[in-house]
C-alpha cells in the first residue's frame, strides 16, 4: 500500500550542480541547484530552471552563458553554503573557499576550478514557467580533471567522487549495480 503525497516534484535523486555565472566584468555569482537535465544529445542541450528572483538570474539572463560545475564529495559543504546564501549579501567564491577561473569558450561566465568536471552552455532560449524560468541551453564546451581519465583515453566519472541530492539530503555516489545495455546482453 502507498500513502498519498500532495502533488510535487518527487523525482529524487537528482545532480546538485553548481552554477557560474558573471558579467564579464566584476560582478560574478554562485548557484547551487538541482533543478538541471539533459534536453538533447544532438545538438548538446541541458537546461537549468531557477527562480526570477534569484541573484543569479539576471546574470544568466543578460550574459547568456553560465557553467554547470558537477560536484564531487569534497566540495559538498561549499556546494551548500552556495545554495543557502545569495550573492546579493556577498562574494560567495571567497566565502566558499572556491575559485574562479577563465571557462575557456565563454566570454564572461567563469568556471570553478574546483569541480571534477565543468559544462560550458551558452541559453538558447528562456521559458517562462510559473515559480521557475528554464534557461535552454546549447553546450559549447565540457572539461574534465586529467585524473579522472584512464590510460586507454576513457573518461572514469567514478573517480570523480560525485554526490547526488535527494530530498533536502546530499549523499555519496557508491556502488555500481550494472551498466547500460547488461540486462539483454548476451551471455
Amino acid at each position: 500500500m502507498k500513502r498519498a503525497l500532495k502533488p510535487g516534484n518527487m523525482l529524487y535523486p537528482l545532480p546538485a550542480v553548481l552554477i557560474s555565472c558573471g558579467d564579464g566584468k566584476e560582478e560574478q555569482n554562485l548557484l547551487t541547484i538541482a533543478w538541471a537535465g539533459t534536453v538533447c544529445s544532438d545538438p548538446p542541450m541541458l537546461s537549468v530552471s531557477i527562480r526570477k528572483d534569484r541573484f543569479s538570474h539576471h546574470l544568466i539572463e543578460e550574459s547568456g552563458e553560465f557553467v554547470v560545475n558537477l560536484v564531487s564529495a569534497g566540495i559538498t559543504r561549499a556546494t551548500d553554503y552556495c545554495g543557502v546564501r545569495s550573492g546579493r549579501d556577498g562574494d560567495k567564491w571567497k566565502a566558499s573557499g572556491l575559485t574562479p577561473v577563465k571557462a575557456p569558450a565563454l566570454e564572461k561566465a567563469p568556471a570553478v576550478a574546483e569541480s571534477p568536471v565543468w559544462i560550458e552552455c551558452k541559453v538558447d532560449r528562456i521559458l517562462e514557467l510559473g515559480s521557475h524560468d528554464m534557461f535552454l541551453a546549447k553546450v559549447v564546451g565540457v572539461y574534465a580533471d586529467e585524473g579522472l581519465f584512464e590510460e586507454n583515453g576513457r573518461l572514469d566519472l567514478a573517480k570523480a567522487d560525485l554526490m547526488a541530492y535527494s530530498h533536502g539530503e546530499y549523499f555519496r555516489l557508491g556502488e555500481k549495480i550494472g551498466t547500460f545495455g547488461w540486462s539483454v546482453k548476451k551471455k
